[in-house]
């Protein structure tokens, strides 16, 4: 049997709380979004375990949806209603198509 190497810990940025776990990620959803925390659990169960890169997708993104709430500017573009997100979309195609 060959030595396996030892697992390095990836420091996330400070602006980030701790998430290189998967009790990690819940914590920080259950503080950041109950909703997401709900979701992510729900898709966890959902999800072939087996398949590593579903899974690694899955904490992926909810990884990053935590790092959005916490960025303000993230915070603000989830919180715009579809609505005004649709309509700056129709006018920023309009201008395009013209140029």
């Amino acid at each position: 049997m060959t030595a396996q190497p030892a697992h390095q810990r990836v420091e996330l940025p400070a602006a980030g709380p701790p998430m290189g776990t998967l009790h990690e990620l819940r914590a920080a959803l259950r503080t950041h979004s109950t909703v997401d925390l709900e979701r992510f659990e729900a898709e966890l169960d959902d999800a072939d375990l087996d398949d590593l890169a579903q899974v690694r997708e899955l904490i992926q993104a909810y990884r990053h949806r935590v790092l959005l709430r916490l960025d303000p500017d993230g915070a603000a573009a989830l919180a715009r209603p579809n609505d005004d997100v649709a309509a700056e979309l129709r006018r920023k195609l309009g201008e395009a198509g013209r140029r």
